[in-house]
Order: structure tokens, then C-alpha cells, then sequence
């Protein structure tokens, strides 16, 4: 199952920026790991934002939960981050699904 990750990241000011980057650090390094592994499919870092996107393919929402328990900048700073999560459906599939609507007429 495929999911779209939308995280949010904010830090305070008793952690301030070099803190946050010492945890991003090793989020970082866990997010390639898993990337090399398949489990995430492509990340992206937006520009001017504490703001990462990544598309990952695990085998069910329990899994992809216990996934985001897991992550060291949610273990170290889970109240500082919003994620939001998005269900992603093949685009194959769906063409192939209105392709079979079209033809019940």
C-alpha cells in the first residue's frame, strides 16, 4: 500500500535550531536507510520549510503506524510534529477502473 507523508516539524526554543538539526541528523539517516530498503519510495525536503514529503510502500496501516512510533524524531520530538497522511491509489489502476465504467454503459 502505497502513502503520502506530510510532515510538519517545529522545535522550541529550549531544543533551538542545532538541536533540532542534531535529531533531524538521525531521522535523515533513518529515512535513507529506509529509502535503500524500499520501504520509502522517494523523499523530498521543502525548500524554505520545515517541511518533508515522502511516498512509502509498507503492507498495511498498522505497519505504517508502528513505522512512525518508530522514527527517532518522533521517539525525541512526537510533540513537535504533524504528520498527515494520505492513502495513494496507482494512477494504472484507477485509469484501468474508469476504463471499465466507461464500457457498462
Amino acid at each position: 500500500m502505497l502513502y503520502h507523508l506530510n510532515f510538519n516539524v517545529s522545535y522550541d526554543s529550549d531544543m533551538g535550531q542545532q538541536g533540532l538539526f542534531k535529531v533531524w541528523a538521525e531521522e535523515a539517516e533513518a529515512a535513507l536507510g529506509a529509502k535503500s530498503a524500499g520501504v520509502v519510495v522517494d523523499l523530498w525536503k521543502v525548500v524554505g520549510e520545515r517541511r518533508v514529503i515522502a511516498v512509502v510502500n509498507v503492507e498495511s496501516p498498522d505497519m505504517l503506524d508502528q513505522i512512525l512510533f518508530d522514527l527517532p524524531i518522533m521517539q525525541k520530538m512526537g510533540h513537535l510534529v504533524q504528520v498527515d497522511v494520505k492513502s495513494l491509489r496507482r494512477y494504472e489502476d484507477f485509469a484501468a477502473d474508469v476504463s471499465e465504467r466507461i464500457g457498462r454503459d
